[in-house]
C-alpha cells in the first residue's frame, strides 16, 4: 500500500496534515524576516505572520470592523429587531 503524502503543494497552494506540535505552531505564526503571509502549520493555505507589522494592521482592521458591526445593530431610533413592511395591493 502506498503512503499518501502529508504535506506538499496542490495547484500551488500548500497543505500540511502532519500532527502539529506546539513548537511548530509557534514557529509558523512568528517568522521574522518573512512576508505577511506564510504557510499554515496545519491545514490548507496561508496564514498571517505575526512578526510582520502589516499583519497587525490586518488584525486591527478586522477588529474595528467587528466592533462597528456589533455596535451598529441598533437603528437610528434606538430600537432593535426586524422592521415590518406593509405593502398594499
Amino acid at each position: 500500500m502506498v503512503d499518501k503524502p502529508t504535506s506538499g503543494r496542490l495547484f500551488g497552494i500548500p497543505y500540511n496534515f502532519e500532527r502539529p506540535s506546539m513548537k511548530r505552531l509557534l514557529e509558523a505564526y512568528w517568522q521574522p524576516g518573512e512576508e505577511m503571509l506564510v504557510e499554515k502549520p496545519f491545514g490548507i493555505g496561508y496564514t498571517l505572520n505575526l512578526a510582520n507589522w502589516r499583519s497587525w494592521i490586518v488584525v486591527l482592521a478586522a477588529g474595528v470592523l467587528l466592533w462597528r458591526e456589533r455596535t451598529d445593530e441598533t437603528d437610528a431610533t434606538g430600537e432593535e429587531g426586524p422592521v415590518e413592511v406593509v405593502v398594499d395591493d
